[in-house]
């Protein structure tokens, strides 16, 4: 009991690893989801991104943006586990299963709450579409057009030059334009 007292008067004075850590946690999360595409994926990256960070507290506590350090260390370790789950062999049909069981939805148009089916029907199609970038791609657009970062302060947490993220950005938001022209030709025709 008494050495818990000199901890906490001194964890008053700076906060500790775990406590900003922490304070990152639901924002980091839900950037995960993204980049990983699955809720248990993204609590994968997120534990091998506090293990990574720990190894170093003090590079964590020291940075001027702690978040844009935390994000970093998610997309690296997402990334990884990306390329490490490329090599595996996918399981072919279990997009069509995924296609036929999401058919049975609420109908948008029918007015009132839908108990937030529609919501989560839309955070998935923004997690399906960011899975098609690539890693820094989806990176950009998160930081950039989720976050709110300018397009200078995403190229320096990413570690990139300007013009490279400018030019991730455009490339991924073609893509996902394209991907919605593709998904709206599919609708038409169903």
């Amino acid at each position: 009991m008494a050495d818990a007292r000199p901890t906490s008067a001194s964890s008053a004075a700076s906060p500790t690893f775990d406590e900003v850590f922490c304070g990152l946690l639901p924002r980091l999360y839900r950037r995960a989801v993204m980049l990983a595409g699955s809720r248990q994926s993204a609590e994968d990256v997120v534990h091998e991104a506090y293990l990574k960070l720990a190894r170093r507290p003090q590079r964590f506590l020291a940075h001027p943006e702690p978040y844009a350090y935390a994000f970093t260390a998610v997309l690296n370790v997402a990334r990884d586990a990306y390329r490490k789950d490329r090599r595996q062999v996918l399981v072919d049909g279990m997009e069509e299963v995924e296609e036929a069981g999401a058919g049975g939805a609420a109908d948008p148009g029918a007015g009132g709450w839908d108990g937030g089916v529609e919501r989560r029907q839309a955070e998935i199609e923004a997690v399906r579409l960011l899975g098609k970038l690539s890693h820094r791609q989806a990176g950009i657009v998160i930081l950039v057009d989720l976050d709110g970062y300018t397009l200078d302060q995403a190229a320096k947490i990413m570690k990139v030059h300007r013009g490279t993220a400018a030019r991730h950005r455009a490339r991924a938001l073609d893509r996902l334009r394209a991907y919605l022209v593709e998904s709206e030709h599919g609708q038409a025709g169903r």
